[in-house]
């Protein structure tokens, strides 16, 4: 009989049950693809029978695995419940980038939750995109996520609760000297010949090009090269004067010297924000922020859509429109 099985073998198992490839899985999780493989032989050896089938090209549940498998999830979500208990520790809030303002939604929030239980620490932490937090939320060292959860993939989002939280108006990052700096407001007409930055390749953003490139194929618009993506506000700053392209944001983002930041109309761009976190996590600190943000959202009319803006089909549903 088995005993004594440690969460972290069951994780693992998880994560390679719900992508069939154990390299993804060990992304999601953080770990060398050797440690993933080894805990799912520790468990299979545990349990005494095969849970995945494993050949060079593909990665199956064995009707054993496939029984597990939602076991192994309940368990996990009643491991966090439990260690969410301890109201005293500190929750992990990631606001996605550093290069937003602090009037956008995560900022807010974050903010008024802050407010609400002080005795609660709550530590800001910034993965660079929601479809990296969701690797940390999987694996248990992080909380809480803000970003657009209809970039995830399916499999991400059918183990993550979501709470739209704001349509917020996209920008563009601009060097000071480009063609349209001058402009008050930027036509996405007037972005034809100028390649948009969207961070094509980068990982972490997956859901954050999705949006772009969505944005820009729909309009006849084209997407710059993907590059190494800049680190801080400095870096940024360097990064923008080199390459001249202009970088998809969101209106109120923090400026840089030598940039400016430039709404694009005709028509309004829109981001769904909303709050991501583990199912059934009860730390009062998690109860804080999704009832601030729901209050926000409600106070300030985040979340209606202005008339002709655009926005994905797949972000539109999570609103029920």
């Amino acid at each position: 009989m088995a005993r004594d099985i440690h969460p972290r073998l069951l994780r693992s198992f998880v994560a390679v049950a719900e992508s069939l490839h154990f390299g993804r899985a060990a992304g999601r999780l953080h770990l060398a693809q050797q440690a993933v493989s080894r805990d799912v032989r520790a468990l299979e050896r545990e349990l005494g029978c095969v849970l995945l089938l494993r050949s060079t090209r593909s990665v199956e549940l064995t009707e054993a695995g496939a029984a597990l498998l939602p076991k192994a999830r309940r368990l996990l979500e009643v491991q966090a419940e439990i260690t969410a208990l301890g109201g005293d520790r500190a929750v992990l809030v990631d606001l996605n980038s550093q290069g937003w303002g602090p009037e956008h939604a995560a900022e807010r929030v974050l903010a008024a939750a802050r407010r609400r239980v002080p005795e609660v620490e709550l530590l800001a932490r910034y993965c660079g995109g929601l479809t990296a937090a969701a690797g940390e939320l999987a694996a248990h060292r992080l909380d809480a996520s803000f970003g657009r959860y209809a970039g995830l993939p399916a499999v991400e989002r059918g183990r993550l609760a979501h709470l739209p939280v704001r349509l917020e108006p996209l920008a563009v990052y601009l060097p000071a000297g480009h063609p349209l700096a001058g402009m008050a407001a930027v036509p996405l007409a007037a972005l034809a010949g100028h390649p948009v930055d969207v961070f094509a390749g980068q990982p972490a953003t997956a859901e954050w090009t999705d949006l772009g490139t969505r944005l820009l194929a729909g309009h006849g618009l084209a997407v710059a090269p993907g590059r190494t993506p800049p680190v801080g506000a400095a870096e940024f700053a360097r990064y923008l004067a080199r390459h001249g392209d202009p970088v998809l944001t969101a209106v109120g983002a923090h400026g840089f010297p030598g940039a400016v930041v430039r709404p694009l109309v005709e028509p309004v761009p829109l981001s769904l924000v909303g709050l991501v976190h583990r199912p059934g996590a009860g730390h009062p600190g998690l109860a804080a922020l999704r009832a601030c943000a729901v209050e926000l959202a409600a106070a300030e009319g985040w979340l209606r859509r202005p008339p002709g803006s655009w926005l994905p089909a797949e972000d539109a549903a999570l609103l029920g429109g």
